[in-house]
């Protein structure tokens, strides 16, 4: 048994890959990131903002959609949706027939 060197990993829980990395932003974090950008898609850059909340919303959620969700992740992903919706929206509008072009 030379591969602990005496040293078990009962003390230290999180040696030896028992936890996730702890370098990234956690999921309250981003799950507030998302919500934020979601908000501010509403008044400028949607079409960016709003899949921006998608993914941190999807990634504070831990990736899966069993399980309890966070309600800031959960809000994230549905305003960024709702976001990325309105933005399409309008730039097939303004894209149209009758825009002033000709």
């Amino acid at each position: 048994m030379m591969a602990g060197f005496g040293h078990g990993t009962r003390r230290y829980p999180r040696s030896r890959g028992r936890m996730g990395s702890r370098t990234g932003p956690d999921r309250a974090t981003l799950g507030i990131i998302g919500v934020i950008c979601a908000i501010a898609g509403f008044f400028v850059l949607g079409i960016i903002l709003g899949p921006v909340a998608i993914v941190c919303g999807w990634l504070a959620m831990g990736r899966t959609w069993a399980g309890d969700r966070p309600v800031p992740a959960l809000v994230a992903l549905v305003l960024g949706a709702i976001d990325t919706l309105l933005a399409l929206i309008w730039l097939v509008g303004a894209a149209g027939p009758g825009n002033g072009l000709l």
